[in-house]
């Protein structure tokens, strides 16, 4: 039923056209073999709770270790190891200024990612009879 496009983007992606379960238009990204691993590599990235909550909060803006910690509520160990993986996954940015370091969003488009996670796992747990 799925409809695959053979033209390849840059990025290795297949573009389709579909009719989504609503009813409405979307675009279906098919992945290539070859990049499994690497959105398999951002989807850990994004598998915790806190990391998603640092995500959220530098999304405001430049944001150091200490104000993160201030608002999250998490030790100042646990904010620098989880901006530490949110910078080897290329979610995270950090600019230096002085002895400061300041981490900001590296790409505004992860936020669309996480809000369709966030509807997708309230509706499949909406419709889950047991656990």
């Amino acid at each position: 039923m799925e409809k695959v496009s053979s033209n390849k983007s840059s990025s290795g992606f297949d573009l389709a056209d579909e009719n989504a379960r609503h009813g409405v238009q979307l675009e279906t990204l098919v992945l290539c073999e070859e990049h499994h691993q690497t959105v398999a590599f951002l989807a850990k990235s994004l598998s915790d709770e806190n990391r998603l909550r640092i995500l959220l909060s530098v999304s405001k803006g430049k944001r150091s270790v200490s104000s993160i910690v201030e608002e999250l509520g998490l030790s100042q160990p646990l904010v620098s190891h989880h901006l530490k993986e949110l910078k080897r996954s290329l979610l995270v940015t950090i600019e230096r200024n002085g002895p400061f370091i300041y981490y900001q969003l590296a790409d505004s488009r992860i936020l669309d990612v996480i809000q369709t996670l966030s509807i997708v796992a309230t509706d499949l747990l909406a419709a889950r009879k047991t656990f």
